[in-house]
């Protein structure tokens, strides 16, 4: 009898909830101001991306016309640009140098943060500090000690010498320890009793159970090395290195900048990093729910 008695409350709050849901919701006018000014934010944040997309389709002539849709729409644009055999190199240059660093960082960030999260050694509380420390310093000021380290180890010009400031980050690192911190130390000791030894237990154990932080944090780091200029502008000399950022600064005829190229090659580099965030944003909405449950 109790088993049925608690079965009937189950049903009986479940079919209140169904009925609670159907009924009408009353919105009050600050949830409306609210959606407006989101609404309005959502628009203002486009309209830079929309103006570039439709530039993109319009003749040299129709350039500073600022209506979003073109009067004479056309594709010579991209013709022009993916038959331009150096803007194809910058598009590959730009795609390697970003997805080789996004590999390293995800790979070493989380070895480290896991390393000074799960490892209890002496020193360790100093390591993490003077790996965020690193993160006060503004990039300007690294640019000359990285361009000494370039020119002194032959990385000029190369595709090395566009990656390396980038194959290991102090965020990552901050990040990946943060996150690292919600993984028990149960399973850890449990994979050790099984006979796993650390690499497959950072493998196989922790790596999994991280899965938003690496998510995130693989977004951050591409979309950071994609749309890099100062660095590769600095540290390429050759045409046939320069990543698609700098590249498209050389999309100009005499000292008039044909604009409706520079578009048009903006509007191609955007390709990958939509990519790169619908590839991933799975991981971090799943993270963020199981957040909510946890809670």
């Amino acid at each position: 009898m109790s088993a049925t008695a608690e079965e009937l409350k189950v049903r009986a709050s479940a079919q209140s909830l169904l009925k609670g849901s159907s009924a009408p919701v009353k919105r009050s006018w600050g949830q409306y101001v609210r959606w407006i000014l989101l609404f309005a934010g959502g628009v203002l944040m486009v309209m830079p991306l929309a103006y570039m997309m439709s530039t993109s389709f319009k003749y040299s002539f129709e350039v500073y016309n600022l209506n979003l849709i073109p009067e004479e729409p056309t594709l010579e644009n991209y013709e022009y640009v993916l038959r331009d055999g150096r803007f194809m190199q910058w598009f590959v240059n730009s795609l390697i140098v970003a997805t080789l660093t996004t590999i390293s960082s995800v790979l070493f960030d989380s070895l480290v943060g896991y390393t000074l999260c799960k490892f209890r050694f002496r020193g360790r509380y100093i390591v993490f500090i003077a790996i965020l420390s690193t993160l006060m310093i503004p990039t300007e000021m690294l640019v000359i000690p990285w361009y000494l380290m370039a020119q002194q180890f032959g990385w000029l010009d190369t595709t090395w010498g566009i990656m390396f400031p980038g194959l290991m980050t102090a965020f990552g690192v901050f990040l990946m320890k943060q996150f690292f911190e919600t993984v028990p130390d149960d399973f850890i000791e449990a994979a050790r009793i099984d006979g796993l030894n650390e690499l497959q237990i950072w493998w196989i154990v922790a790596m999994p159970l991280v899965k938003p932080a690496l998510a995130a944090l693989a977004i951050f780091v591409f979309l950071g090395n994609w749309t890099a200029f100062i660095w590769p502008l600095i540290v390429t000399n050759s045409q046939e290195m320069y990543t698609l950022p700098v590249g498209l600064t050389t999309f100009s005829v005499e000292q008039a900048v044909e604009w409706e190229l520079v578009m048009t090659g903006a509007a191609i580099s955007v390709l990958p990093t939509l990519v790169v965030f619908l590839i991933f944003q799975r991981f971090i909405i799943r993270g963020v729910v199981m957040a909510g449950l946890k809670g």
